[in-house]
């Protein structure tokens, strides 16, 4: 009897382990199957519960204790709600104190004076280009409690760089158009003191290349015709300067819309670049609304309507916001967990539409840094001793705006 129960428990013990080793093995065989189809999101969590990646967590922890800056409790207050509710609350910060500012300019400010604020304005954009949002568009945001690892995807960089370039190459369209619209002048801080000194020469070289051959015969005539001239061309404006105010608010709308979206987009990244982006924006949209006004101006706009229509143009950062805070919900994002496997996002990768829109604000930012505002800082007069002056201030200028955009996200 014994013999016999003991046979028939060890047959039961072998069929158990037998089980458990064919349970495992189909569980192993489940795992290696479904990997491919983890998001990176599963991938980044099943690396954490790795014991070394748990171990440079502890000693992450340890190494760089969370203390609050300066910097990071202001941003709390400016910034206090969700990523929709901040890039909202960047868009009015960006769009209501550089308008109201215009009410303390003279109207016959010249754009050319502001270039020591335009290099400032320079040295923030491309600062916050080049140390948050390039960083943050290729390697992601670092985690204050774990370390982070980065899944390199080639066909992903490269449609990183493709939105980049669309960005970019979005500006080079919108300024072409309008330079060919306006016959030849383009969408910068300085457009409307060109129109001025193109009509200086052409008044000057009419007025004065009939003098010498009418001196001795016709002295009285000559000086009687070339005295109403000035006059007639002070009061008359040119049409293509009118034309080129109009064609300018429209640019200045489409270019609002673009920052719009820089808004939306950074918030939804991380809210240190959000934060970092709207100062960037901030500090460029002062000179660049001030050119904008001083334009107006000149076409023939008063004050008040000039004002007014910068107004009109802000509508476009609040448009830009919520087609890029729709396209972040409806589209996907860095905190959306649309895309379930790598392969289902965009072109077989892990990206989604909302991921585009931090490449793009990037594109045109590095046109508008570059492109649009430095050849302004390139011009030179022919005093060398003060252009040398000017050029050292506004290199100092380009240094703090850029040391700031550093110091904000330093760690």
């Amino acid at each position: 009897m014994a013999p016999s129960l003991f046979a028939s428990t060890r047959r039961m013990g072998l069929a158990l382990i037998a089980g458990l080793v064919l349970f495992s093995a189909l569980a192993v065989a489940h795992d290696a199957i479904s990997v491919g189809d983890m998001s990176v999101g599963q991938i980044e969590e099943e690396l954490q519960n790795c014991p070394l990646v748990e171990s440079l967590n502890e000693h992450k922890r340890a190494a760089s204790p969370q203390t609050t800056s300066l910097t990071s409790k202001i941003f709390s207050v400016l910034f206090p709600g969700s990523p929709a509710v901040n890039a909202i609350l960047a868009t009015i910060y960006i769009s209501g104190p550089p308008n109201f500012l215009l009410a303390l300019c003279p109207p016959n400010i010249d754009p050319s004076s502001l270039s020591v604020m335009v290099a400032f304005a320079v040295g923030g954009l491309l600062g916050d280009t080049i140390f948050h949002l390039l960083p943050e568009i290729f390697l992601g945001e670092d985690s204050p409690d774990s370390v982070r690892f980065v899944m390199v995807e080639p066909n992903r960089n490269l449609l990183l760089g493709v939105g980049i370039m669309v960005g970019f190459f979005t500006f080079v369209a919108m300024d072409k158009a309008l330079r060919i619209a306006t016959g030849g002048a383009g969408h910068d801080h300085s457009h409307g003191h060109s129109h001025s000194d193109d009509a200086k020469p052409t008044a000057t070289t009419t007025s004065s290349s009939p003098q010498p051959s009418n001196e001795l015969k016709q002295r009285k005539p000559t000086t009687t015709n070339a005295a109403p001239e000035p006059v007639s061309t002070e009061k008359e404006i040119n049409p293509s300067v009118k034309l080129g105010g109009y064609l300018n608010l429209i640019a200045d709308f489409t270019h609002n819309i673009t920052d719009g979206l820089a808004m939306s987009s950074a918030f939804y990244a991380s809210p240190t670049v959000g934060a970092t982006t709207t100062v960037a924006v901030f500090f460029h949209e002062i000179p660049h609304e001030v050119g904008d006004f001083a334009l107006l101006i000149q076409s023939g706009f008063s004050k008040r309507k000039a004002m007014g229509a910068q107004f009109v143009t802000a509508i476009g950062a609040f448009l830009g916001t919520f087609i890029g805070i729709a396209v972040q919900e409806f589209g996907g994002g860095h905190s959306s967990s649309a895309v379930d496997s790598a392969a289902s996002g965009l072109f077989g990768t892990s990206l989604t539409w909302g991921d585009m829109l931090l490449p793009f604000t990037a594109g045109t930012f590095l046109y508008v840094g570059t492109v649009s505002v430095i050849p302004e800082l390139l011009e030179t007069g022919k005093d060398k001793g003060v252009e040398i002056q000017k050029t050292i201030v506004q290199f100092l200028a380009v240094m703090v705006g850029a040391g700031i955009m550093l110091v904000i996200s330093w760690d």
